[in-house]
């Protein structure tokens, strides 16, 4: 967008700085808008599990205005800050903990090119930048001047921080499969049908998706690890002192969270933005046909890579009103006694699987048993032979 602006000659400075802003103001959107849409789904989805119909009055059958009603409602409330709290780390906190989250969008792709920055580390950057949510949930409870408040931010750094080795580790393994932390590479490296998707690619990454699910839903402060803020213990955590619009800037980073752990998992494990038929390969939607088709078939990708996404989002929700929550000392064994060991024989396996079968089971079996053009089969042979001659040649140096 800068160059198009360069090209119709404004200033180099104030190109780049209308591009940067176009830019964050779109992710900004999409922060915003899925926090909204995982608002309307908590309520849709649990009114479904309790046997009942959820928001019906605001903006038609389905309730789609009630997000922006609840957040006008909660805009519209009085802002009370405690007489005993630290006034400025009291304001700062929600704000800390929201764009902690903005930030993670900045390395998130959404299809083939489409990301605001491509880095070759944004798995690393990715993680790292998530982790910085902790500091506003820390800030808040100590702000507070509340011992409830205290201990429910104790405990978010100390669910986290736990929860952040086994999430690693299961990054580390698409990283060993993949030779790389670009994202928009890990999405392309799975592109055609289902069966190129890592969690396909043998049984280890397999178990690894699943310990990833665990983690994501931990890091995210979902139930059924959703101690910081137990209700039936410490009033409402670190959350217990705020009230209108700072307690929305919390619920927004929660659920723009719950976005990315699910748009990071898809990437990971789902085929990122490619479907489980390449319906756009098929089609000819790809940059080779043209920039029309190309475009076309990334907006395609991308909402596919979003439905992944919200789906994620669901499967969050449903366990939330399904499972019970848990204790905080069986939160923190869940994580040291069996996601951690877990994890770590998953990831020998996987370094083993791809030493002794390069690419995966399918693409090995494949490549023994379908019939070979005759061409391939030459030049195995003559790679054998040579190879065969090589070890001669060698043989005959230690004789000698």
């Amino acid at each position: 967008m800068a160059e198009l602006l360069i090209s119709i000659s404004i200033p180099d400075w104030l190109a780049h700085t209308i591009a940067a802003l176009v830019q964050c103001g779109l992710l900004l959107a999409i922060a915003l808008c899925s926090a909204a849409v995982g608002i309307w789904l908590e309520r849709k989805v649990s009114a479904r599990i309790q046997d009942r119909l959820g928001p019906t009055r605001v903006g038609g059958k389905f309730g789609w205005l009630q997000p922006p009603a609840d957040g006008l409602k909660l805009i519209c409330k009085e802002d009370i800050i405690p007489a005993a709290a630290d006034h400025i780390l009291f304001r700062i906190a929600p704000y800390v903990c929201f764009c902690a989250t903005f930030c993670v969008f900045l390395a998130l792709p959404f299809a083939n090119g489409w990301v605001a920055v491509e880095l070759n580390a944004g798995a690393f950057f990715l993680l790292a930048v998530a982790g910085l949510e902790i500091f506003g949930v820390i800030l808040g409870g100590y702000a507070s001047g509340s011992k409830w408040s205290l201990y429910g931010a104790m405990r978010e750094a100390a669910q986290v921080v736990s929860y952040e080795i086994p999430l690693g580790l299961c990054v580390v393994v698409v990283v060993i499969l993949t030779g790389t932390m670009n994202l928009v590479e890990i999405g392309n490296q799975q592109a055609g049908w289902f069966f190129n998707w890592h969690i396909f690619h043998d049984p280890f990454t397999f178990v690894v998706f699943w310990v990833y699910v665990t983690c994501a839903v931990a890091s995210s402060n979902r139930a059924p690890f959703d101690l910081p803020e137990a209700e039936s213990e410490l009033v409402a955590g670190f959350l217990t002192e705020y009230s209108g619009f700072r307690w929305v800037f919390f619920f927004m980073g929660e659920y723009a969270s719950m976005f990315v752990v699910s748009g990071l998992g898809a990437l990971l494990f789902l085929g990122g933005w490619n479907g489980p038929i390449p319906i756009a390969s098929l089609l000819g939607l790809t940059p080779d046909g043209g920039d029309v088709f190309g475009w076309i078939g990334n907006l395609l990708g991308m909402c596919n890579f979003i439905a992944k996404a919200f789906a994620g989002m669901t499967f969050m929700i449903w366990l939330r009103w399904t499972l019970p929550r848990l204790r905080i000392d069986q939160v923190i064994t869940t994580c040291l006694k069996y996601c951690v060991p877990i994890v770590s024989a998953m990831l020998a396996g996987v370094m083993l699987w791809s030493f002794f079968l390069p690419g995966g089971l399918i693409l090995h079996v494949r490549s023994r048993y379908v019939a070979q053009p005759p061409s391939a089969v030459q030049s195995r042979a003559e790679s054998s032979i040579t190879a065969e001659g090589g070890c001669a040649t060698r043989n005959t140096m230690d004789i000698r």
